[in-house]
């Protein structure tokens, strides 16, 4: 009895001999797979990173070529802005209070990838909506480009009397808001009381969202001082009247699109640069796991050698 069961314990410790050399490879090439699955989804993300850094460096150039563009057109239309205030400042008409009636027209553009430039005239336009809703006031709004309009009809569709798109893929013309100004003038509405709302361009980094009111025809008829003048019937005044507000939009379009440039000039830097932030940790981690694979596969070579021998 005692010979039988050392024969067994002797063939269990041969078995066991010949079955370990192969056991653990075969557990190594399953962590081998995994590392080469994850340097591969590494180097594809690698690759995604860098192809992204690419266009973002591409969209800055193309931003800061068109802003020094918009830059010397916007010293240009400043005089319409100027020039439609003038004859209020000097006939002494201040813009009168919100009143029930109240226009907005919002000024933005179709395009993307700029920041909040766009969200920061809707957040302007929703607080003046939610100031004059206790009081039933009616509020009308006319939205100049696609951006502002897609914000504001989740909210306030209601409120939206028309819109404007095909704008920010051209530097803005005075045909265009010409052709806004004349909608707004023909669409019927009665308003009481108006304002622009727009990205007043500051610096290259800062811009405001800016609320210019504008004067509506009745006030400027009922205007004691405007009496100084002479030859100024109702027809005169109401040229004058459509002429400045396409003058003020205009405006509003120049200083909007400078600021857009501005801001997706300064976006794309700022993408960049956590572009190359994000390559360069991808790359050390793609390196940590390249050496564990390789210092892996060694030691898996080593094991099998000694095994064997």
């Amino acid at each position: 009895y005692n010979s039988v069961l050392l024969c067994v314990m002797a063939a269990a410790a041969m078995t066991s001999r010949v079955l370990l050399p192969f056991q653990a490879p075969q557990w190594h090439l399953c962590q081998s797979r995994r590392g080469m699955a994850t340097l591969k989804e590494l180097a594809v993300r690698l690759k995604s990173v860098k192809n992204i850094q690419k266009i973002t460096k591409s969209m800055k150039m193309v931003s800061a070529s068109k802003f020094a563009r918009a830059e010397r057109d916007l010293k240009q239309a400043r005089v319409f802005g100027k020039g439609a205030l003038s004859l209020y400042e000097k006939a002494g008409i201040a813009p009168e209070e919100k009143k029930p009636n109240h226009l907005i027209v919002a000024v933005s553009s179709d395009r993307g990838l700029c920041g909040g430039i766009h969200s920061n005239i809707a957040k302007n336009i929703k607080a003046t909506i939610a100031a004059h809703q206790p009081s039933g006031d009616k509020i009308t709004v006319v939205c100049v480009g696609d951006k502002v309009r897609t914000i504001l009809q989740r909210t306030h569709s209601s409120k939206i009397l028309m819109g404007f798109s095909e704008l920010g893929k051209k530097p803005p013309t005075f045909k265009e808001a010409s052709h806004v100004a004349q909608e707004v003038l023909n669409s019927g509405v009665e308003f009481e009381s108006a304002e622009i709302v727009y990205n007043r361009f500051k610096t290259v980094i800062s811009y405001n969202t800016t609320q210019q009111p504008v004067v509506p025809l009745t006030t400027l008829i009922d205007s004691e001082k405007m009496s100084i003048y002479d030859d100024l019937d109702t027809h005169v005044l109401q040229c004058y009247h459509e002429i400045a507000l396409a003058n003020l939009i205009f405006y509003a379009m120049k200083e909007g699109a400078t600021s857009e440039q501005s801001s997706r000039m300064t976006a794309m830097d700022s993408a960049s640069k956590n572009a190359g932030e994000m390559i360069d940790k991808l790359t050390l981690t793609y390196n940590r796991t390249r050496q564990a694979v390789i210092t892996r596969e060694l030691i898996e070579i080593i094991s099998g050698a000694a095994a064997i021998a």
